[in-house]
């Protein structure tokens, strides 16, 4: 990898998919990391060319097992309208961490999507206790959103925009972006953009793709769910504007893993004693 030298670059990668509200037919803004967050990052451009944070992030965990072909097949370079996205590098994916359907048990309706920030986990339910389980990165502690919202409305490879706040405050990193940033590899909202709206306002808080997959699986968002781009692609086919989304809390989190039938209150432990 080699580092940019650009200022506007190398802060625009210190940016989150989050921001002031946008309108269903507006572009997607963004706001910037806390200070304490900034040093976490840098921007540098990867193998393909294309910018992506770093992030000083703990090595991988050894495999439990080996990857599987299919594994290697849903994370391939594929082809997204005029875009082709790279595949996940192997050294990022394992078993556990690939998309899967899983037993889950949570008490809503079939379509619903459930966020675990704690687990690092989304699931979107299909129903008879089964769910399709992602990996994501999640918010920092203590910044991540929590309760319900609506997905208002989705995006294919979604412009980001600076806020009149940024550019007041930093013409000279931020005006160029004024009008917009396009979709694409080098956006830092990746393939798609989920916006959730609470009670008809927006709250700020988006399921999207990222430009780094590396931090899939880690918290390192500014509050944000990102997915790999080939996972929010397959999620964002599967749901609907109006889809409900449940954001599990800290002492929520590996609720509904475990099935209801198999579990042993204290109370019972006690009786049995």
């Amino acid at each position: 990898m080699t580092r940019t030298p650009l200022l506007a670059l190398a802060m625009l990668g210190l940016l989150a998919a989050c921001g002031e509200p946008v309108s269903p037919v507006g572009q997607a803004p963004a706001a910037a990391l806390l200070d304490s967050e900034v040093s976490e990052a840098s921007v540098e451009r990867n193998e393909q060319g294309y910018l992506e944070e770093v992030y000083h992030l703990p090595p991988e965990p050894p495999r439990s097992e080996p990857l599987r072909a299919s594994t290697l097949a849903m994370y391939t370079s594929t082809q997204d309208g005029d875009v082709t996205v790279p595949a996940v590098p192997e050294h990022l994916l394992s078993e556990a961490k690939k998309r899967k359907e899983v037993p889950y048990y949570a008490p809503y309706k079939a379509g619903t999507i459930v966020v675990d920030p704690g687990a690092r986990k989304l699931y979107h339910l299909l129903g008879d206790d089964r769910a399709m389980s992602y990996t994501v990165a999640v918010g920092a502690a203590g910044k991540a959103f929590s309760g319900e919202a609506k997905i208002a409305f989705k995006r294919e490879w979604p412009t980001w925009t600076p806020t009149q706040n940024m550019i007041r405050r930093e013409p000279e990193v931020y005006k160029q972006f004024a009008g917009g940033m396009d979709g694409g590899l080098d956006n830092p909202l990746g393939a798609r953009a989920l916006y959730l709206y609470r009670n008809g306002k927006d709250t700020l808080y988006r399921i999207h793709g990222t430009r780094s997959p590396a931090s899939i699986g880690h918290a390192v968002s500014s509050g944000c769910i990102r997915l790999f781009n080939q996972d929010i692609i397959d999620l964002a086919a599967q749901v609907e504007n109006g889809t409900r989304v449940v954001v599990l809390n800290e002492s929520q989190s590996g609720r509904y893993t475990t099935s209801p039938a198999t579990m042993v209150s204290e109370a019972d432990i006690s009786d049995a004693g």
